[in-house]
């Protein structure tokens, strides 16, 4: 059986630890989109692991990790989770497969991307500075651009970054008055990563149509969330790939025809980081309480999250746009002492009610909620272990986020480790 785990939400639901839960049955677990602005949280007994490039997978022995094409890769952060995982007992030798294809995110992406956010002053979009769309701009650009494959041949990737940093340093001179960089030095690094990292680079797609023709079991997965697709998100405050599940197709080659479940994950509320419209978004008391319970902080920046109530608009148009058969609900314990939870059913925009998401984030930022009140919980939910044993305020909530989302919700998230999850059939 294959699956693909996609974020419905702006990123944060929760997608890795889902991942880790079912990696356990995969043979492969598949990155196919982002890169290091990603950040995919895992905890095991006391132990937690917040992995950004490699596949969520990592942490299962045996598991084969594959980064694929549609990945941008910073070879430095990679190997920082490789030597992390390694010191605490983990090892990746023989089972990480990186895509010849897939784009290197190098210096002088990062400092394009802090030098491009601060000339935008008050109107930047708020990355996270990583170089991941400089480092997607020079793909498309295809003139300027550094692939996996290039490590194989270190004399031809000298005379390529050559051209490229004199171009940077002409372009970052001009637009920023900003201090040359040097290419010798970049080169220096590629060589080191080079020589780290060549043995894992491969032809991902062709591996993977090997493993679909020995039926094995992939586990794809996603990374930041639907609502921050390049094409259907919320435009410019999105990411700079599709990070819905239309994303897998391009992200490794791998159709969705053979993928047996979509599985979205989803907070049983909503956050956001950085800029960029949030209908449901509560800042007062409210927010701050969710972002207290829910330790709403970045894994890879550190920023607090902005929190409100669960926007069923949003999801449900994700839910249809990815063609998610099954959604898993995590932070159902983060609720637990709100007297009534809102959820977003609908929008009013410009005296007009609709139920459609609009995904041009001027008039969605004109959206007022309109709401259905449920009424919450008190118990502590942490060590429940089955549906049938949850407050009927908890399975209320539920079946009104599956009724206006249109999935049915088969997985519920009740703490933080991998045993605190509860399974409906």
């Amino acid at each position: 059986m294959n699956c693909c785990v996609v974020g419905l939400q702006w990123g944060d639901e929760g997608k890795g630890k889902v991942v880790d839960i079912l990696a356990e049955k995969s043979d492969l677990v598949v990155r196919y989109g982002g890169g290091a602005n990603a950040g995919h949280t895992v905890i095991i007994g006391d132990e937690r692991f917040a992995l950004h490039l490699m596949p969520s997978g990592a942490v299962r022995p045996g598991t084969v990790c594959v980064i694929a094409n549609g990945v941008v890769v910073d070879p430095e952060v990679l190997l920082e989770e490789i030597n992390g995982l390694a010191e605490r007992g983990i090892s990746l030798d023989g089972r990480l497969l990186i895509s010849e294809n897939a784009h290197v995110v190098l210096d002088y992406h990062k400092l394009e991307d802090r030098l491009r956010e601060e000339a935008l002053g008050k109107h930047k979009i708020g990355t996270t500075a990583r170089g991941i769309g400089p480092c997607y701009a020079d793909k498309v650009g295809r003139s300027y651009a550094v692939r996996m494959a290039d490590f194989r041949n270190l004399a031809a990737l000298r005379e390529k970054l050559d051209d490229i940093v004199a171009y940077k340093n002409k372009l970052f001179g001009a637009l920023y008055d900003a201090a040359p960089i040097n290419a010798a030095d970049i080169f220096e690094k590629c060589s080191r990563w080079s020589d780290a990292l060549s043995d894992s680079i491969v032809n991902t797609t062709e591996y993977l149509y090997s493993a679909l023709d020995v039926k094995k079991n992939i586990l794809f997965e996603g990374a930041q969330g639907a609502l921050l697709d390049l094409d259907h998100g919320t435009f410019p405050y999105v990411t700079s790939s599709n990070a819905s599940a239309l994303g897998l197709g391009p992200g490794c080659g791998v159709s969705g025809k053979w993928v047996d479940t979509f599985l979205g994950v989803v907070k049983a509320y909503t956050t956001r980081v950085g800029a960029g419209p949030f209908p449901t978004e509560q800042d007062n008391e409210i927010g701050q309480w969710i972002r207290d319970r829910g330790h709403e902080y970045g894994t890879t920046t550190g920023r607090p999250r902005r929190c409100g109530w669960f926007d069923a608009v949003a999801v449900g148009f994700t839910t249809r746009l990815g063609g998610i058969n099954q959604i898993a609900m995590m932070h159902l314990d983060t609720l637990a002492g709100l007297e009534e939870l809102k959820i977003c059913r609908a929008y009013r925009v410009d005296g007009k009610e609709t139920t459609f998401f609009p995904g041009d984030a001027e008039r969605l930022s004109r959206a007022e909620c309109v709401y259905e009140t449920v009424a919450g919980w008190t118990e502590d939910l942490s060590t429940i272990e089955h549906y049938a044993d949850l407050p009927d305020g908890v399975k209320n909530y539920v079946a009104t986020v599956e009724r206006l989302v249109g999935a049915p919700i088969t997985m519920l998230g009740v703490g933080p480790k991998r045993t605190q999850i509860i399974y409906r059939d």
